[in-house]
This record gives C-alpha cells, sequence and structure tokens, in this order.
C-alpha cells in the first residue's frame, strides 16, 4: 500500500521547504505632509490630515469676489428657510466632499471634507483627509470643530448626497451629526430653477465657465477618477496623485462662495446690470411671480419689453408673465393690449384668454365667439405647430359652441 508521503506525491503535492522567488520590496511612495502644505493632529479618535488655507474675501474666483455687502434674504425666500435671512454671512458653511463612490451607502467613506467658511474679511478654507479608514473618528471630529460656529449649510447638490453622506458616517461613528436640523441651502437647485433655459448643463464646473467666467487649471481631474485615485493611495501609501484631489475640492468650495455671492446679488438687484441676459431676467421674474412677490416680477418683465435688443422668443415670454400678472391682481385692462399682441404672434392662450375676458368678464359674447373662431383658424392653418390642433381644438370648439347657444338665446 502507498505511504501518505506517495500519495501526496502523486496528486502533484510539493514536499518540503517551498522556494519562491523572491519579492521585490515596494517602493515608499509620498507621504501626504510632503507633498502638501498642512499638519497632522491627533485626537481620542486618532489623527487626521488637515489642510488650511486663508483667501482674501475680495478673492476673486473668475469675474465674482467670494464675499458680498447683501444678506440672503430671497435665497431664503426661495429656500423656503426663514433661518437663513437671519444669519450672518460668518455662520453659513460651505463644504463638499469627495468619496469612496457614487451612492450614501455604509460602505462608502468621504475620505475628503473640504469645508469653508468666513471670519471678518477672511475666507477660511479647511480639508480634512481621510488617510486611513480606521481614523475615520478623527476626521469628523476635526470637521464637526470646524464647523461648530455655523448655523446653516450651503452645498452644491449636498441635499441628495452630501449631507446625508456624512450623517451616516457620523451615524456609524456612533454620535449624533452636528449637521442635523442645520439651515441648508443647495445651490444646484437654484441654478437649475435660474439657467435651465440658458445652459445645457448646470453641473458645477459649468457654472464656473459660464456664470463665474473662470476656468480650472491642469491640476484637475475628473470626478470619475477620483475614487480609484484614493484607492490607488490606500494600497501604494503614495499621495502623489491626490494632488488633483485636493485642487478639485478646493475649487468646488470657492465656486460655492462665489456662486452664493453672485445670486444673491442678482436676485436682490436683476436690473443693476444692463448685461443681465433676458433669459436671467425671465427666470428671475417667475422665481419673484412663484414666491408671491408680483411687484420684482412685475418690473423685470417690464424692463424686458423696453430692450431694445429683445429677441421674439424672451418677448412673448415676457408677454405671457406680465399679462399673467396683471389678470392675477385683476387688472384686464393691463392684460389685455398684452394678450392681443401675443395673439398676433400666434400664441393661442392669448386668443383664449381674450375670449374668457369678453365672455365672463364683459358680458360681449359676439367678441368672445370671433376671438373663438379666430384661435380655431389658427390652431387648424398650416403653419400651426404639430400638437396644436390636438391640443387646443376640442376646447375651443365646446368654447364655441357654448358662445353660439349663449347669442342665439340672448336673441
Amino acid at each position: 500500500m502507498p505511504t501518505l508521503s506517495e500519495r501526496l506525491k502523486a496528486l502533484g503535492v510539493t514536499l518540503g521547504p517551498v522556494h519562491t522567488p523572491p519579492q521585490t520590496p515596494r517602493r515608499p511612495g509620498q507621504a501626504i505632509e510632503t507633498l502638501l502644505p498642512g499638519e497632522w493632529r491627533l485626537l481620542p479618535e486618532g489623527r487626521t490630515f488637515v489642510r488650511e488655507r486663508r483667501y482674501p474675501a475680495s478673492f476673486q474666483q473668475g469675474d465674482i469676489s467670494l464675499k458680498g455687502k447683501l444678506p440672503p434674504t430671497i435665497l431664503a425666500a426661495w429656500a423656503r428657510e426663514p433661518r437663513l435671512s437671519a444669519l450672518s454671512l460668518e455662520q453659513f458653511l460651505f463644504f463638499d466632499i469627495e468619496t469612496t463612490g457614487l451612492n450614501a451607502g455604509g460602505g462608502v467613506y468621504a475620505f475628503l471634507i473640504g469645508a469653508g467658511r468666513f471670519e471678518g474679511e477672511e475666507f477660511r478654507l479647511a480639508q480634512f483627509f481621510l488617510h486611513d479608514p480606521a481614523d475615520e473618528g478623527a476626521q469628523l471630529a476635526a470637521f464637526e470643530a470646524f464647523a461648530a460656529p455655523c448655523a446653516a449649510l450651503v452645498t452644491f447638490n449636498g441635499k441628495a448626497f452630501d449631507l446625508p453622506l456624512l450623517n451616516s458616517r457620523y451615524t456609524l461613528n456612533a454620535w449624533p451629526s452636528p449637521l442635523k436640523g442645520m439651515a441648508h441651502l443647495d445651490l444646484l437647485h437654484l441654478a437649475r430653477r435660474l439657467w435651465r433655459a440658458r445652459l445645457p448643463s448646470r453641473a458645477l464646473g459649468d457654472l464656473e465657465a459660464h456664470i463665474l467666467n473662470t476656468q480650472r487649471n491642469q491640476e484637475d481631474v475628473p470626478g470619475w477618477m477620483i475614487a480609484g485615485l484614493y484607492l490607488q493611495y490606500l494600497h501604494t501609501g503614495d499621495a502623489h496623485p491626490l494632488n488633483g484631489v485636493f485642487y478639485h475640492n478646493e475649487v468646488d468650495v470657492l465656486s460655492m462662495a462665489a456662486l452664493f455671492n453672485h445670486l444673491a446679488s442678482l436676485l436682490a438687484d436683476p436690473l443693476a446690470s444692463p448685461e443681465t441676459d433676458q433669459l436671467d431676467l425671465l427666470a428671475i421674474a417667475r422665481l419673484h411671480a412663484d414666491l408671491g412677490d408680483p411687484g420684482p416680477a412685475e418690473r423685470i418683465y417690464t424692463h424686458i419689453l423696453q430692450r431694445a435688443d429683445l429677441q421674439p422668443d424672451a418677448r412673448l415670454q415676457a408677454l405671457k408673465g406680465l399679462a399673467s400678472l396683471h389678470k392675477k391682481r385683476g387688472r384686464l385692462h393691463l392684460a389685455a393690449p398684452l394678450w392681443e399682441q401675443a395673439a398676433e404672434a400666434g400664441q393661442v392662450y392669448a386668443y383664449v384668454e381674450l375670449a374668457k375676458m369678453y365672455e365672463h368678464q364683459c358680458a360681449d359674447f359676439g367678441t368672445a365667439l370671433r376671438w373663438t373662431q379666430a384661435a380655431i383658424e389658427n390652431v387648424c392653418g398650416k403653419k400651426a405647430p404639430p400638437g396644436e390642433r390636438l391640443r387646443w381644438l376640442p376646447e375651443l370648439e365646446h368654447r364655441q359652441a357654448r358662445l353660439e347657444r349663449k347669442l342665439a338665446a340672448r336673441g
């Protein structure tokens, strides 16, 4: 019977010491503290690397300075967060995070937290780096200390991503998040509202190029690379590829501060600059109208209609917006001439509004019928846009029949 050793040899098992080729020792990478000016902070929870920079409040991010002089009153109204209007600018915390993934699940870390706040005439920007996931508690504690003087958050897409993720990281470290309950202004939502018609993208990089008029330098890395660069750092210990990540995060925070200043100024006095784009003015007027503030909206629409360089589409939008304000305020005598101008341009809604006015307010069924018939001719004409007939014709024919019955009853 074969012995155990013979059977193992038959199975290809090598007995005795195994000779493996010598491994090349891993080359030490560049440490984070030799790459970027910063300091290691030792806390009871561990240690974390913190990089701080101070900018004068007048620092220009493109064409816009970081700090403005106007209170964020209209921003507070738009965000439906009245607490914002009672705060000084020094109480706002601007923050952005870089993460190991694109969801807010428990396995995703915020390995870099960039935050900025105003201290007098300086903007203090700090970046809290997670050099080792085991020291996450130290990173979160250092960030919490920096955020302590603040009562409001300013983010860009933070409501959907940054804030829930940080809150979950605090929860997983078994202490309450200092960010919960703070007033919050997410600039992405307002940017979408204001620049949806003019800009194909409202990503922060596009707003930097088209609104702030600034460009990032070659240090910047695209967002899709950032998680991979950090994981590479954890594997090799070489921080050199992270230089662009720190730059990316720093510019995000600076741009948020400048964009906050620009939005506060633009919404407070949109007519201050003759260079304000017509589409931007239209969006601001609609914003005021939706906030129940018709006075500024009316002034903006009136200003747009007086511009010598007015584009046809902007003119039609301004006519519709201003007429709607007059109608809501019971000033049909001011709305009617605007509807007539819009009707001359083929706007079916304007025919309908005029027909309604003459039927219900003036009891002039004959004139109401004529506007209704003109609208029917419009939607059935060869120049009518696709879908106009399907959208409007049933309502117009119903109105026509009702007006004909009223006229017949009147005799």
